[in-house]
């Protein structure tokens, strides 16, 4: 299910807006680089302690078992914003397209299930700021706009003061199209855990989905570690880590998540390598947690190492059936 325009006819018609008078005069971008691509400042790396829910403290974990496929499907997302044109007014026009998709596998083969991705196509402005009837217009003419200060957390003060630079009018619309991005992944995670056969291997955390957080089939797995959840001697039980090996579990909390069950899992051989090379942390509804089901869904995991995702430079720690989502994604929304 798509919605929105191209970039590419949304911008034609965002100038014969702007020829009107109906928008403020405006130049093209001068650089046409993603937005996911660029160097915006993010929040800091971070550690953050977490309950033990397997023993008294973090420690290491052997799989007896090998690896055996369990995956039914796969589910994924992607997001690709552009500063498109500058208004006279300083103000930078996004316009950000985000799709997700299940595919399923069934006798080694991948395939999309419902036959049709999610897809959102809008330009993202701070609305408040946006000159009088631009907005308007923009959506009498058949343009979808998101609001990226509405919800934005701490965005603004008295509307105008705080939120005024380019750059960061420019980081909080890529922060809505990544919210936007999770949204549709949420509804298809929701809608699988409601009427998919068998266990989803979902590309990133499931703390958001309240539904697929508490369900038995969703597995998230996380590859970036950009908050680690351990502390002192933690960290280097889990940088540690060998080949196949897991930490015991531990619980992640937070007020606007579901808590979820979670642990370390080692993919690849890093020795020589970076810490996090071929690193993951899973994720499982917490009522649905046991030593023996960690286990299990540890081995999961491990099987989907082959195919290797090459060449994709994440390829230490992305499921083949991943990156098959990405790749379908990214040919339906150029």
């Amino acid at each position: 299910m798509a919605g929105g325009l191209t970039a590419r006819d949304a911008l034609r018609v965002l100038r014969e807006l702007s020829a009107r008078g109906d928008t403020p005069p405006a130049t093209r971008a001068d650089d046409d680089t993603p937005l996911e691509f660029s160097s915006l400042d993010g929040d800091p790396p971070r550690l953050q302690a977490a309950t033990p829910i397997e023993g008294d403290r973090l420690s290491v974990r052997d799989l007896a078992e090998p690896p055996i496929a369990g995956f039914h499907a796969f589910l994924d997302g992607v997001q690709n914003s552009r500063v498109v044109e500058r208004w006279s007014t300083g103000m930078p026009v996004v316009h950000g397209t985000v799709a997700a998709v299940v595919r399923v596998r069934m006798e080694r083969e991948l395939s999309t299930w419902r036959d049709a991705p999610l897809i959102a196509r809008a330009f993202y402005l701070p609305v408040s700021l946006v000159a009088d009837g631009s907005v308007d217009a923009m959506r009498a003419a058949g343009l979808d706009v998101v609001d990226t200060i509405d919800g934005a957390v701490g965005a603004v003060g008295a509307v105008g003061a705080a939120v005024r630079h380019p750059a960061e009018l420019i980081a909080l619309a890529r922060t809505a199209v990544q919210r936007k991005r999770e949204s549709l992944e949420i509804a298809l995670a929701e809608q699988w855990c409601l009427e998919g056969h068998g266990p989803l291997y979902v590309d990133g955390g499931i703390a958001a989905s309240g539904a697929a957080a508490q369900h038995e089939h969703a597995v998230g797995v996380v590859k970036s570690h950009r908050t680690l959840y351990a502390e002192g001697d933690a960290v280097d039980t889990v940088l540690a880590l060998s080949e196949g090996a897991r930490t015991t579990g531990f619980e992640i909390r937070s007020p606007r998540r579901t808590g979820v069950a979670s642990w370390y899992l080692r993919l690849r051989d890093a020795r020589g390598r970076d810490p996090f090379f071929g690193l993951v942390r899973v994720e499982i509804a917490r009522a649905h947690f046991s030593t023996e089901r960690a286990d299990l869904v540890s081995r999961w995991v491990l099987a989907e190492r082959a195919p290797v995702s090459l060449p994709d430079r994440r390829w230490s720690t992305m499921a083949y059936g991943i990156r098959s989502c990405e790749e379908y994604l990214r040919a339906v929304t150029a």
